[in-house]
């Protein structure tokens, strides 16, 4: 039997109308092996939140460069929680002041990934954490 494909959300929360990164990252997910979806700009949590209980994923990967992350990420992780997905993976990334990832890693972001950090590093936390 195929080895099952790691399901990755891509997502763009909020007003943030920049997705040349978290189009980088979604194609260098999917050339490593991964099955990508991208939901496209601007969705609300809600949005992303049903996208991954539909789409059955096991990583939700959020992009945001518009300041905002301090309520969106953790939005999102709370409604995974409410609709059942616990151990769904949640990751960042975007322009994310270094002072601002201990508290986005609180609410339960697992990982947050500057600008700059190479997308194998991504695709290595993503293989060693999803289960």
């Amino acid at each position: 039997m195929a080895e099952k494909l790691i399901r990755v959300i891509v997502a763009k929360p909020g007003l943030d109308g920049h997705d040349r990164g978290a189009k980088v990252v979604a194609r260098a997910l999917r050339d490593a092996g991964f099955e990508v979806i991208y939901t496209g700009l601007r969705q609300t949590p809600e949005q992303i939140a049903e996208a991954a209980l539909s789409e059955d994923v096991d990583v939700v990967a959020l992009s945001l460069l518009s300041g905002a992350h301090g309520t969106l990420f953790p939005r999102v992780i709370e409604l995974l929680k409410e609709k059942g997905l616990n151990d769904v993976l949640v990751i960042g990334g975007g322009v994310i002041p270094e002072g601002d990832i201990p508290a986005l890693k609180e609410a339960g972001v697992k990982a947050v990934f500057t600008p700059g950090t190479p997308t194998t590093k991504i695709i290595e936390f993503i293989k060693e954490n999803v289960h």
